[in-house]
């Protein structure tokens, strides 16, 4: 390690000034975490104060038919067997999830992230928002992966920017940050290589923000990457939210193993809570030009995404419902929680609980009701 390297890192990280892809690397091999969560801590305060964020949302995921195929995951299902385990909704199908969606006391965001059906057309993916948001006039309709958007321009024969503006005309209100995975290429055409490619990804996110739709980014790690190429991923954000500043928030998804292929054919070792908590930390620091980190209790569980609090996150995403794609891929957590219980694990934190809407602007102190 390069000990003038490291100096300046330090320097940099508690002053809240912005670090070089090898100072974020120095600081990931010192290894000293309870550091890297005082200077994480300080950088959320400096954009959040004493708020942690939460919402009400549902998830809907409209089927698990997929035609890309990716042995990182473990949600999709090829056409040849969906008679046995594949899923789609019917309009009836949708029908009822919006039904069960109307019980739901203060719903701010519907949350849509589904797989590339290799038959239906752009027509059924446009319905379903159209649906929603005839349902939902204010709700946040929170849909389709940049994957996703690449696929509807493939399969429509529109461009990237014709769909989205589609998309937005019947009223898609955001994209989620899902399917980036590891903007590096050489680490996608292992773990993805039919889904869109780096420049893709990058592509979609600077169109969407240009129309004024706001995102999220995220990134999955834990699999086939080296540590470096998460810091090239996670500079090649920060280099986008320079430039469109459309990017809300971000989100860390470490790699679950179980039911995929990629475990079946390279051997991989789930991090561990003390890389989860090393990751976010220096996300934090790394994504200076990013206002709000989420911890997906999903993902992470609800002890780790508690701890997180303390290492950079102000936002424990939401309620969430029901969830089809981290589950299929062995996360044990629970399929939904309650505002009250959200509310109670960030104040054992000692932080405010602020339940938010779409813009991070508050709907509700407290998570009472």
């Amino acid at each position: 390690m390069n000990e003038s390297i490291l100096a300046a890192a330090r320097q940099k990280a508690a002053a809240g000034q912005r670090l070089s892809l090898e100072e974020g690397l120095a600081l990931y091999e010192e290894n000293d975490l309870m550091s890297l969560a005082k200077w994480a801590r300080a950088a959320k305060e400096r954009h959040s104060g004493r708020q942690v964020f939460y919402t009400v949302n549902r998830h809907i995921n409209l089927t698990n038919i997929c035609a890309s195929g990716c042995p990182l995951c473990a949600f999709q299902v090829p056409e040849e067997d969906a008679a046995r385990r594949g899923f789609l909704l019917s309009p009836s199908d949708l029908d009822r999830e919006i039904a069960a969606a109307r019980n739901i006391k203060g719903l701010a965001e519907i949350h849509i992230v589904s797989a590339l059906h290799p038959s239906q057309p752009f027509a059924y993916y446009l319905d379903a928002v159209k649906k929603i948001r005839a349902a939902f006039p204010d709700v946040e309709i929170n849909a389709f992966t940049p994957v996703e958007i690449v696929h509807f321009a493939k399969i429509s024969g529109q461009s990237v920017q014709q769909v989205l503006e589609v998309l937005q005309a019947a009223g898609l209100s955001s994209l989620p940050g899902g399917g980036a995975e590891i903007l590096v290429d050489r680490v996608r055409q292992i773990i993805c290589p039919q889904k869109a490619d780096t420049a893709q990804w990058l592509d979609t996110m600077e169109r969407a923000h240009k129309l004024g739709i706001a995102t999220n980014a995220s990134m999955m790690y834990g699999h086939v990457e080296t540590v470096r190429e998460r810091f090239e991923h996670l500079l090649k954000l920060r280099e986008l939210q320079d430039k469109t500043h459309g990017f809300r928030a971000f989100m860390l998804f470490p790699f679950h193993p179980a039911n995929t292929q990629l475990a079946q054919e390279h051997t991989i070792t789930p991090a561990g809570s003390w890389e989860n908590l090393k990751m976010l930390a220096l996300s934090r620091l790394m994504l200076d030009n990013f206002d709000h980190f989420k911890a997906f209790w999903v993902m992470l569980s609800l002890p780790i995404a508690q701890l997180a609090l303390g290492f950079g996150a102000d936002d424990l995403d939401g309620t969430i419902g029901e969830e089809k794609i981290i589950h299929a891929a062995g996360a044990k957590t629970g399929a939904g929680i309650t505002r009250e219980k959200l509310g109670a694990i960030i104040r054992e934190t000692g932080y405010e609980p602020v339940e938010r809407d779409a813009s991070y602007q508050p709907a509700r102190q407290g998570g009472e009701g």
